[in-house]
This record gives structure tokens, sequence and C-alpha cells, in this order.
């Protein structure tokens, strides 16, 4: 009797914590319970959803958190590379760090925290070709981003085109190592339990070994897609992004230092610079969280699809669409030796 009762408790006290972490996610309620419902097989009506959450005193509308607390927040931030952010980045960052507070409040409050940041935001425009996919997993884009190797801080992602659901985003020593990228999507097919039908990267010799994996995982099925960094829009799309809200706090930071004439662009310079600040620019972890959780809005008449990256990758069937991932049996992989990271 005591085992099942502690049963049922361990039961009610993961569902609590995966209805708090859905809710500091900012999804909203019809998300929460059909992620519950697909993902965990817990069923459960709005009504009750929304006295569970009544009941941990999670709310979006009333017992708002206090503004000069959240200011507080909004001046640590903007310290670090979330200078980089508008309101609409902001927003969820506060939420998922506990505040209660309207989108509206976040841009009036960084108006007046950083009205410096606030008018150049407001001066960036850019207009970009439509991408269309199938749906999840039929085409993931694999690129590198180097606008930091020249200081020794090598970044390497790889994006679902259909949901831009991030895949993986690395921060390294290195991404010329056929063995580091391929470790990168070996630790992707565990973790998804198989690969997308195409997957699409440069002609670089990094990428040969994935070229291999992908192959070999479909029983040699599976294409690999080559074509310059030009072509491969989905993810040089999210560069762009990644450099706004990100990478050019870093870049000022390194030249900078440059400029000071304490980095001359040698080993020794590009080692201290990767002990001092890889631990730091790994908070790009914290930029994907964001990027996966947040709303995509569309344009009037795009024929791509609006939603959160999260819910449209394992959520397909609520925009009409399905999963194209081409399941692999990862228990029966021997993938132990190619999953290699350069030494710390």
């Amino acid at each position: 009797m005591r085992a099942h009762t502690a049963g049922i408790n361990n039961m009610e006290t993961q569902k609590t914590h995966l209805i708090q972490a859905y809710f500091m996610f900012g999804m909203a309620y019809a998300e929460i319970l059909h992620f519950l419902s697909a993902k965990h097989g817990i069923r459960m009506s709005m009504g009750h959803l929304k006295r569970c959450l009544n009941g941990m005193g999670l709310y979006r509308r009333k017992h708002y958190s206090d503004i000069a607390g959240v200011a507080d927040f909004l001046k640590n931030e903007l310290r670090t590379s979330s200078q980089l952010h508008g309101y609409r980045w902001m927003h969820p960052k506060c939420v998922q760090s506990g505040f209660v507070i309207k989108k509206e409040l976040v841009g009036i409050l960084l108006q007046i925290l950083d009205p410096h940041g606030v008018s150049l935001r407001k001066k960036r425009k850019l207009k970009r070709r439509e991408y269309i996919s199938r749906g999840p997993n039929f085409v993931w884009h694999l690129d590198s981003y180097d606008k930091l190797k020249p200081y020794g801080i090598c970044i390497n992602g790889c994006i679902d085109g259909f949901s831009r659901h991030i895949i993986w985003m690395e921060v390294n020593k290195t991404s010329n190592d056929p063995n580091v990228i391929g470790g990168y999507f070996a630790q992707a097919v565990l973790d998804t339990g198989g690969i997308p039908t195409l997957l699409r990267g440069d002609m670089g010799t990094e990428n040969s070994l994935v070229a291999d994996m992908q192959s070999v995982f479909a029983g040699g099925d599976g294409r690999f897609v080559y074509g310059t960094s030009q072509h491969n829009q989905c993810i040089e799309a999210w560069w762009c992004i990644l450099r706004r809200k990100n990478a050019q706090f870093w870049m000022s930071v390194f030249e900078d230092i440059k400029t000071d004439g304490l980095f001359s662009g040698d080993h020794l310079n590009k080692s201290l610079i990767q002990f001092c600040f890889l631990p730091l620019i790994k908070e790009i972890t914290d930029l994907v969280n964001e990027w996966n959780t947040h709303r995509i809005r569309i344009n009037a008449g795009s024929r791509g699809y609006g939603g959160r990256p999260v819910t449209l990758y394992n959520l397909p069937e609520l925009y009409g669409t399905l999963d194209f991932k081409y399941l692999v049996e990862t228990e029966e992989l021997d993938i132990s030796s190619i999953r290699a990271y350069p030494p710390p």
C-alpha cells in the first residue's frame, strides 16, 4: 500500500515539474496540454491545468512582479550579450527567470534603460527570400560560424528547416575536425532517435564524416546535399540572428583587446582567449533555449508556419504535416569512436 502511494506521489511530483517547466518556457495553455499528452502520456482538461497552475501560484495576467526587481534584472542582462536583444526576446527571458510582466512593459523599461540600443535596433530591417520545408526532420541545415574564429572561438550548428528548431549549437576550439562535427551529429542522432531525410552542408572536409554517417545510418539511402554556404539559407539566416543577439558583443570585446595591443593572433594568444572566454561564450546555450521557445511570426501571405520552434518540431500534427525522421536503432550502433572532442 505504501509503495502504491509513493508511486502516485512520484507521478504527481513529475507532473507538477513538467507543468512548471512548460509554463516557464512561456507556452500557451493549449501547447502545454499537447506536450503533456504527446510526450509524457499525461492527459488532462484545460480546467484541470488551470487549477494546477493556480495551486502552484503561477499566473500570466495577475500578481505581476515588482517593476524595480524586473529593472534590476534587465540592468544585469544589459551588461552581457543580451544588450543586443529587443523586448520580444527579453520578455521570454524575464518569464523564464520567474517574473510576471507584460511584454509592453519590458519594452518601456528597455527604452528607459537602453535608449541607444533601442534606437539602433529600430534601424535594422532585412528582407529574405521565402523558405519552405515539408515537415520536421525533412532537411537539417549544417554550417559553421567563423566570425569569432580569428580569436580561436569556433561555432558549429544545425537547424531543422521546417520548424527552425536548433538541433545543436556548439562552441569549441575547432570546427575543422571531421571527428568533432561527426560527434555533434552522432549526439543528435542519440538525442532525436533518428536522422533527417536530407542533410545539407558545404563542401568542406569537416563534413565528410557526417556525410558518411548519414548514408550508413539510412542503410545507404541517406542523402547529404552539398552546396555553398550562401545557398544554405536557413542556417545562414540564423547566423544573422546569432550575430545580433550574441556574437557582436564578443566581436567588440575581442576587437578592444586587439586594439589595446593584447592580442597578436598567435597560438598562445588564441589559447588564452579560449581559456578565459570559452566558458562565458557557451552562454549561447541560453540563446538557443530562448530561440526554440520563442514565437515566430509570419508575414501576411507567407506560405510558412508561425509558432514556437519547439512546438513545430515536436508536434507537427498540429500544423497538418508529419515527422520525416528516419528512425535509427541507436542501441545497435557503435558510435563511441566518432564521438570525439578536442582535449580541454
